[in-house]
């Protein structure tokens, strides 16, 4: 046994002393066992993070991000209504690639967070 092995089972029997409980689970990152701990919040003490535990089919995403999410799209299509008066007014032709990368960027952006938003 390490020595950090002894200092994670000092922080385990900590939180055991605390008052947390051991459950079923283990973390996701080190396979450690997740406790409990009293305010409901799971922890892993390897980790010495908070554990989030995500039902199948359940969104990670809060609903202050669903605001965020609209706001970056209608940022996105304000820059495509501008790249799109650029184009139509360019002449040179890579300037014209260049507008055209820009745009394909833009798009596909709009397609990801409309993928995200469909997931929920």
């Amino acid at each position: 046994m390490s020595s950090g092995d002894g200092q994670e089972i000092k922080s385990m029997a900590d939180l055991l002393r605390s008052g947390a409980t051991l459950t079923d689970l283990s973390c996701p990152v080190c396979s450690s066992p997740i406790f409990k701990l009293r305010t409901g919040d799971l922890w892993c003490a390897k980790c010495e993070k908070k554990v989030v535990v995500v039902k199948e089919g359940e969104s990670t995403l809060s609903p202050m991000s669903d605001v965020i999410f609209e706001n970056l799209e209608s940022t996105l299509l304000g820059k495509i209504k501008e790249l799109s008066s650029e184009i139509e007014a360019e002449a040179d032709l890579n300037r014209l690639l260049r507008l055209g990368e820009a745009l394909s960027k833009l798009l596909e952006n709009i397609e990801r967070i409309r993928r995200i938003q469909s997931h929920k």
